[in-house]
């Protein structure tokens, strides 16, 4: 195991470890290795890196706890797990708390954009609003004159989330501009330092060109398509598949996600197809062992991609292929349910499945989703997860939807859409959970809007 870890080290040119770096496990201390670590040796390295932070007389302690922090929010972004969540944000405040009493403002800076860092992640994967105010809360604490360019970074991306909740798109291209600075310091910091420092300015340029999507996809605003897809292929000549296999993998999502946008804006199957087919090579980078929610997302910007090219040739047989995408990523939500991408996955896997039933008439595809929908919702108890039943609802709320549109005909399938979609908006209300609680407000305004049948 040692010399697996001396290779890897060898592989990327590490020379010699950092003065006082912990020396468990596999990586030795150098976050530029945890790429190549499955989810199983991933783990083991975070426990690691408990015991060495835990260690008396451990040469500065506080940084060891940053990085046992940093390895536990990279579990659990890998793994969907709400614990290794836990363990980083506990690990992280107590740096910061060492820090604090060592008076010592580089690393408290350290420690609270780490925090901000989680938040996000939890944010991300569990919906929960409450966790962007509480990032945003922390950041401010680091004063001015002690701010890093990743504060700068973070910054940004809390003002481009805010933005966007508001629905606010000058702010959040703003927002947008304000990743520039940051990202160049951090460009610097990557030359001199190399390794952790150049997966980090991939990170936060991911997180710029996944704002710029979004401000484009509510525009329509081809221009901001196309920087996106020049940033995302500017973003990956720094980096290799083989060594940073996941950063490589997030960042060429994106840019096939930007190529099927502009082939939408565009009307160029060609254009869409070009995006499918960089998004496919993406995923095959990512084994499920190495990280089943890269995997997963992947699945389900590909299901979203084929959506899109299916509405362009209304081609059934690419609407089930995005349906199949969507299975291959549900296979894993329900194992880590990570609650926003389930919820917008089964969401559009409805979608594409009324889409079939539109395009051949044939109601029986309707038929066995909500059957399906119906046989999780037996399974998931509301008492004992109520976001979860509440997504179900949703989700057969649109079933319902789809076959009046298609028959033209309303058996009081509306009306249990409306309750199904009123209780899903009365769960995500309760929880805070402000996307979900949108997706189903929106689903009760097209419920008003629709004809009577």
């Amino acid at each position: 195991m040692f010399e697996f870890g001396r290779d890897l080290k060898r592989l990327f040119g590490v020379e010699a470890e950092a003065k006082g770096a912990w020396r468990e496990g596999l990586t030795g201390g150098d976050t530029s290795l945890l790429e190549l670590l499955d989810t199983r040796l991933l783990t083991n390295e975070a426990r690691s890196a408990d015991v060495a932070a835990s260690r008396l007389g451990a040469k500065d302690r506080g940084s060891r706890l940053l990085e046992a922090a940093v390895i536990w929010r990279e579990l659990a972004r890998r793994t969907g797990d709400a614990t290794a969540l836990r363990k980083g944000a506990a690990q992280a405040e107590a740096a910061l708390k060492i820090f604090e009493t060592e008076r010592r403002p580089d690393g408290q800076a350290a420690a609270r954009c780490e925090q901000v860092m989680l938040a996000l992640q939890g944010a991300d994967l569990f919906g929960d609003e409450g966790l962007v105010a509480a990032a945003v809360s922390t950041l401010a604490r680091t004063p001015a004159s002690h701010r890093t360019p990743l504060c700068g970074a973070l910054s940004s991306t809390l003002e481009g989330r805010a933005a966007m909740v508001d629905g606010d798109l000058d702010r959040a291209l703003a927002a947008v501009q304000g990743f520039e600075a940051p990202l160049r310091a951090l460009a610097a910091a990557k030359r001199a330092k190399g390794g952790a420092a150049r997966l980090l300015l991939a990170d936060q340029r991911a997180t710029r060109i996944d704002l710029i999507l979004t401000c484009s996809t509510r525009l329509k605003d081809r221009a901001l398509a196309e920087l996106a897809a020049s940033e995302a292929k500017a973003a990956l000549e720094g980096l290799d598949s083989d060594f940073e296999p996941l950063a490589w993998a997030r960042l060429e999502c994106l840019r096939g996600a930007a190529l099927v946008q502009l082939g939408d804006l565009d009307g160029e199957i060609a254009r869409i197809g070009e995006g499918v087919q960089a998004i496919t090579d993406a995923g095959q980078v990512i084994s499920l062992d190495h990280s089943p929610m890269d995997w997963a997302r992947a699945q389900a910007l590909l299901g979203a991609a084929l959506q899109t090219m299916g509405e362009a040739t209304t081609s059934e047989r690419i609407f089930e292929q995005a349906v199949s995408a969507y299975d291959r990523a549900t296979q894993i939500l329900r194992v880590q349910p990570a609650l926003s991408l389930r919820a917008h996955v089964a969401n559009n896997r409805a979608l594409c499945l009324a889409r079939c039933a539109e395009l051949t008439a044939d109601l029986a595809v309707l038929d066995a989703a909500e059957l399906a929908f119906k046989a999780e919702l037996a399974e998931v108890r509301g008492a004992r997860d109520p976001a979860s039943w509440a997504v179900a609802q949703m989700n057969l709320a649109r079933l319902y939807e789809a076959r009046v549109d298609i028959t033209g005909r309303d058996d009081g399938r509306l009306a249990r859409a409306g309750v199904a979609l009123a209780a899903a908006f009365d769960i995500f209300s309760e929880l805070g959970l402000r996307s979900l609680t949108d997706l189903a407000a929106q689903g009760l305004q097209r419920l008003q809007r629709a004809p009577a049948v």
